[in-house]
C-alpha cells in the first residue's frame, strides 16, 4: 500500500514550488540577523514612547510565538498585535502598524549586507516560470508584507517572479504546522501532491510531506536542530534542485 502511494506521487507532476526565503532563496545566519533586526527595531520605537527596550524585545518574540500557535481562527498579524497591545498596553500609539511598515521599508534594509546572495535562486524561480511552473515565496508568516518584500529584494528577486507570497496579512497558520501548508495549496486550487515545498529547515519546511507535498531540503544554509536523520529527503544545492525538477515536470 505505501509503496503503491509512493508511486503515485512521484507520477505527478509538478505543479507548483513553494520556496522558503531566509536560508534558502536569501542565504544568512539567522542568530546575527535577528540580534541586529531587534537593535534596530528598538531604536525605531523608542521615541514613539516605547523606551524599555528589553521589554519591547520580549514582547515582540512574544507575539511572535502566539503568532506560530495560531490555531486557524485569526490572522497571525491579529494575533500579534493583539498580544503586544496586552503586553505593552501603557503606550497608546494607533499608527503602530503604518510606523512598523515605514521602518521595513527603509532602516530594515541595511541589514541587508548580513545577508549572501545566491544567483543561482533567481535563475532557478525563472527556469520554473518560463516552464510555466508557479511559484511562491512560503517564508514564515510572521512579518507583514513590506518586510517580506524587502527580503525578496535583497535576494534579486521581484514580486513579479511569484503568484504568491505569505505574510501575516494573508495566513492563520504558520509552520511548521501542516495547516500552513494547506493553506497555500487551497489558495493555488493544487493538490499537495502537486506541489514541491523546497526548505532549509528540517523541522519547519519538511514538515510539508505530511500533507503529501514532496519536498525539497536545501543544504547550503541547512537548519537541523533536532539532528533528525535526512536520509529520506532530496536534498542539495540549486544544480540538484534543478535536475530534480526536470525529472518530476
Amino acid at each position: 500500500m505505501i509503496r503503491k502511494v509512493i508511486e503515485e506521487l512521484n507520477d505527478t507532476k509538478i505543479k507548483a514550488v513553494l520556496f522558503d526565503l531566509d536560508g534558502t532563496l536569501l542565504p544568512m545566519d539567522l542568530d546575527e540577523f535577528f540580534e541586529n533586526y531587534f537593535k534596530l527595531l528598538a531604536a525605531k520605537l523608542y521615541p514613539y514612547g516605547y523606551t524599555d527596550s528589553e521589554k519591547l524585545i520580549k514582547v515582540v518574540v512574544g507575539g511572535v510565538y502566539e503568532a506560530i500557535k495560531n490555531d486557524g481562527t485569526r490572522y497571525n498579524g491579529e494575533v500579534f498585535w493583539d498580544f503586544f497591545d496586552r503586553n505593552l498596553a501603557q503606550v497608546k500609539l494607533d499608527n503602530k502598524a503604518e510606523i512598523l511598515d515605514e521602518f521595513y521599508r527603509n532602516e530594515f534594509n541595511s541589514l541587508k549586507s548580513l545577508c549572501g546572495f545566491n544567483p543561482k535562486a533567481n535563475r532557478t524561480v525563472k527556469l520554473l516560470k518560463q516552464k510555466g511552473i508557479r511559484t511562491v515565496v512560503a517564508t514564515k508568516p510572521i512579518f507583514p508584507p513590506s518586510a517580506i518584500e524587502s527580503r525578496m529584494e535583497w535576494a534579486g528577486l521581484e514580486l513579479s517572479d511569484f503568484e504568491y507570497y505569505t505574510d501575516y496579512d494573508k495566513c492563520r497558520y504558520c509552520k511548521p504546522d501542516v495547516g500552513y501548508y494547506k493553506e497555500i495549496a487551497d489558495r493555488l486550487g493544487v493538490l499537495p501532491s502537486e506541489c514541491l515545498m523546497v526548505g532549509n529547515d528540517v523541522s519547519e519546511d519538511m514538515t510539508a510531506m505530511d500533507i503529501g507535498m514532496r519536498v525539497f531540503l536545501l543544504t547550503d544554509c541547512l537548519i537541523n536542530s533536532e539532528n533528525k536523520d535526512l536520509s529520506s529527503y532530496n536534498k542539495g544545492g540549486f544544480d540538484e534542485l534543478v535536475k530534480f525538477i526536470e525529472q518530476h515536470i
